[in-house]
């Protein structure tokens, strides 16, 4: 496939993964984005700048380079380019990022708390707590600094970036959408049962093994890169 048509179809699949936050309540307005690297090249996909998500489409997708410069579109790209930007270039395993405000998980981030890992679902997909990064200003790459520091070493796709809201990574883009809806529904679950009393998480050993076999033996096996550069097997 020509570098023309997998930018084609990354426009595409990006555009319309964007629904996928809206459906899932991740979003409100023009808040959040997605992006997806193209692979084998300094380049990735990003949503625009303060576009309704009503009015999203392949063609307003932008272009740009590891550097965060626009390459092709009409459009400004998103506020968090240059966080995106430097992810990739500090990442080279993840092929995908998306950010939301989604209202549970960012809960936990205004409060600098990490999600602990009670639940079964949290040991499959996070491989552990999903962890809080520290406050940075939106515009540059500090968000991006904070998102590799605190992901490198982890097991989790997540993370909360304090008093701001989630960023996920993934292999690709639905990979990294998925741990965003997998994050926000973790984060009401997990403070719904802290109305009941304080959660025991689970013990480590369940934790590894939950995530060794949801990484390597459920559903249809693919490989997904992780955070920390590995590839299940």
């Amino acid at each position: 496939m020509s570098a023309a048509s997998t930018i084609a179809e990354l426009r595409a699949s990006v555009a319309e993964l964007h629904r996928e936050l809206v459906r899932s309540g991740l979003v409100a307005w023009t808040s959040g984005n997605i992006s997806a690297r193209v692979p084998e090249r300094e380049l990735f996909v990003i949503k625009p700048s303060g576009v309704a998500y009503d009015d999203l489409s392949a063609e307003s997708m932008v272009l740009v380079d590891l550097a965060g410069n626009v390459v092709e579109g009409e459009l400004s790209p998103s506020s968090d380019t240059a966080t995106h930007a430097y992810v990739y270039r500090a990442m080279p395993a993840v092929g995908a990022v998306a950010h939301t405000h989604s209202p549970y998980a960012t809960a936990w981030a205004v409060h600098g708390r990490a999600i602990p890992c009670v639940l079964t679902a949290m040991a499959d997909e996070f491989g552990g707590d999903i962890p809080v990064g520290p406050f940075a200003r939106i515009g540059g790459e500090e968000i991006g600094v904070g998102i590799v520091e605190t992901l490198r070493g982890s097991r989790s796709p997540a993370v909360l970036m304090r008093s701001h809201g989630v960023f996920t990574v993934g292999a690709s883009a639905r990979d990294a959408v998925k741990s965003a809806v997998m994050c926000e529904d973790v984060a009401r679950t997990v403070l719904l049962a802290g109305s009941l009393g304080a959660p025991a998480r689970l013990d480590q050993a369940d934790i590894d093994a939950l995530h060794d076999r949801y990484q390597n033996v459920y559903g249809q096996r693919t490989h997904r890169a992780r955070p920390n550069g590995e590839v299940p097997g």
